[in-house]
């Protein structure tokens, strides 16, 4: 298995810290407003990540957290702590803000078929952790300490800036906000900052009340759950800096030697332009409701994780036409054979390797997703031959194969997509209804009538074929207007 890890800029053989074993730790949300179509390319594509470990025989151990205290609002060392900006907008408590959106991020990655992490820490329940890590800094050497805010030393870590690849003395703080006039070089960053008066967010420290630093909080939660060394460490091309880069030089100065491969995910745009939370008709929740938690999965998934994925109206309808075509040849093999069955002589042998190989070329998903299709069109063209006493032997082998790929591994299929296949369930008994109304009128001889409901079902897209063993339908787009 080959990943790309961001750290040497270049594809690495994968090979876990302990046999058998996996452990993964991914940024995860702020929770403190709606998350919008954005925020669910990284969460998808790691959960596929994760299926993908477990279909090889690994046991994961998959770590995300959620930050609701730290995340200032211009992601540095200024500016307001977001959870305590919405909580005075909206009038509540900031736990109350985080208690919301964490519930509703987390019923949208349900939606989504995202399964939830092993462990999901929170940043404010591991202040005694962060507090540990900064006094450890503050001993070695690495962090100093003024006016009750405390700041990593960056001169004193001269690999400062080996994952982001910036060079420390040419580095600028500053140029979005003021610097703070308290560190001693404006490169450096927060481990623990002084609560204002006011601020209600605040926690006792040597060095009085205050908060952690949103770099910090990661650095703590990912070596406590997956110890000093792990595997793989994730999260959006923005966090490489600074968020990536100021965990690495946090744990590494305080001995860890931290994560070995790190994975990150290109952005999502609209337009051509990056997802921001302002694109209010990019909700999340919305998007859900108009198009379905597997239809927005499947689209995330027809983009490599590394290249931009532009999202849009015109993208996501052939995306959903895509789907439509896998989940029919779905419908048609688990209408000959209800239980998948794998003989020695699997006829779908060679897409499985060629899926392996996708998978485990860095998880190259729209790859994968092309040998699905491939199978697809060998299925409808076995399934369309009149006479063929085999197809139920090699529908249950197809239904295996589906089963296997596109339900467990890319969540796309089967109990992953229920609405799909309620609607598609639907869809077969009208068409069936009509048929039966169809071949009545053929047996009165009403070929007017028998030919009118042919064309009416081809201009909805449904097209019907006569054969020895029966009518067939299939799928397809509209062939005229279709009138109410």
């Amino acid at each position: 298995m080959q990943v790309y890890n961001t750290l040497t800029r270049q594809k690495e053989t994968f090979v876990p810290l302990s046999e058998g074993h996996v452990g993964i730790y991914v940024c995860g949300p702020t929770v403190y407003s709606e998350p919008h179509i954005g925020n669910a390319r990284g969460p998808v594509f790691f959960d596929v990540v994760r299926r993908w470990f477990t279909h090889e025989g690994l046991r994961v151990r998959y770590v995300s957290n959620v930050t609701d205290v730290g995340h200032l609002t211009d992601d540095a060392d200024e500016g307001e702590d977001k959870l305590a900006k919405r909580a005075r907008l909206e009038q509540l408590e900031p736990m109350e803000v985080a208690e919301k959106y964490f519930w509703r991020y987390f019923d949208a990655m349900a939606r989504l078929g995202v399964r939830r992490p092993d462990i999901i820490p929170r940043a404010s329940g591991h202040i005694t952790e962060q507090l540990a890590m900064t006094q450890m800094l503050l001993e070695g050497g690495l962090a100093y300490e003024r006016d009750g805010s405390v700041y990593f030393d960056v001169s004193a870590w001269r690999d400062y800036g080996e994952l982001s690849r910036r060079n420390p003395d040419e580095q600028q703080e500053g140029t979005r906000v003021e610097v703070r006039g308290d560190k001693d070089d404006p490169r450096d960053f927060a481990l623990w900052k002084r609560a204002e008066a006011g601020h209600i967010m605040r926690w006792p420290s040597p060095w009085g009340d205050g908060y952690p630093g949103w770099h910090l909080e990661c650095s703590v939660m990912s070596t406590k759950y997956l110890g000093d060394t792990f595997d793989i460490h994730g999260g959006g091309l923005d966090l490489i800096f600074p968020h990536h880069e100021c965990e690495i030089a946090q744990a590494r100065g305080a001995g860890k030697p931290f994560a070995r491969y790190w994975l990150h995910w290109n952005f999502l745009t609209f337009g051509g332009e990056k997802m921001a939370k302002s694109k209010g008709s990019l909700a999340l929740s919305e998007l859900l409701e108009e198009h379905g938690g597997v239809a927005l999965r499947f689209h995330l998934l027809g983009a490599h994780y590394r290249s931009v994925s532009d999202f849009s109206d015109e993208s996501l309808h052939a995306s959903k036409q895509g789907l439509r075509r896998l989940h029919d040849a779905y419908a048609a093999v688990s209408k000959l054979a209800p239980t998948a069955t794998q003989s020695q002589n699997d006829p779908f042998a060679p897409l499985r390797a060629r899926f392996e190989a996708a998978m485990n070329d860095d998880f190259n998903t729209p790859q994968a997703i092309a040998v699905l299709f491939d199978a697809s069109r060998e299925v409808n063209a076995k399934l369309s031959r009149a006479g063929d006493t085999g197809a139920p032997a090699y529908a249950g082998a197809a239904k295996a194969f589906f089963d296997d790929l596109a339900r467990d591994v890319l969540g796309i299929m089967g109990g992953q997509a229920q609405s799909v296949q309620d609607d598609t369930a639907l869809l077969d008994g009208l068409v069936e209804l009509v048929s039966a109304q169809r071949q009545e009128a053929r047996l009165r001889r009403d070929f007017a009538t028998s030919d009118a409901i042919r064309d009416r079902l081809a201009e909805l897209g449904v097209a019907l074929e006569d054969t020895p063993e029966g009518v067939r339908w299939k799928r397809g787009e509209p062939k005229g207007k279709v009138s109410g």
